[in-house]
């Protein structure tokens, strides 16, 4: 029995980061830049029905940031992913009003301000005479405004949706 529980959990991780990359791929011109909306960061919240959804999530990123950004991003934002997904996880039983908001801000915080400082950095405004960490804020709230809308609305509304509907339930725990 402890096999197919095994097996189980390695197939939704594999499933989760093909999503992962499909959404990013699907949605490219959402995905990736400076202002994005990365539709695929809602899974971040998966982490609320169980640890093994922390390496799907965080292989998914790799993957999508392997094929469509940087090298620098592929490295800082799976980091990113990884902190979230893990602090996430710690929120798990955390609620406000029912819902699960504060297991969706770790995500909007750590891309908020790793991705913010790596956008800044590596991709500065051209003829900008703005000081670097003016930048790195800048980039910060943009990309927070993003996972907010990602993680914050789609996040939890896809909680919710599982946790109201028992098959849905039954599948992610």
């Amino acid at each position: 029995m402890k096999n197919n529980v095994s097996v189980r959990k390695l197939a939704r991780c594999a499933v989760v980061a093909a999503l992962y990359v499909v959404l990013c791929m699907a949605l490219q011109p959402l995905s990736y830049g400076a202002v994005q909306v990365r539709v695929a960061e809602a899974l971040c919240l998966l982490p609320v029905f169980g640890a093994e959804y922390i390496a799907g999530v965080v292989l998914g990123c790799f993957l999508a940031n392997l094929l469509g950004s940087t090298i620098v991003d592929v490295i800082l934002g799976t980091l990113a992913t990884l902190l979230a997904c893990v602090v996430t996880y710690k929120l798990r039983n955390v609620r406000i009003g029912g819902l699960a908001i504060p297991a969706s801000l770790p995500p909007v915080a750590f891309n908020a301000v790793i991705i913010g400082i790596e956008i800044a950095v590596l991709f500065p405004e051209p003829g900008s005479s703005a000081p670097l960490w003016l930048a790195c804020v800048s980039n910060g709230i943009s990309v927070g405004i993003g996972e907010l809308i990602s993680c914050t609305v789609l996040g939890v509304l896809l909680v919710k949706i599982i946790e109201s509907n028992t098959a849905l339930k039954k599948i992610f725990e």
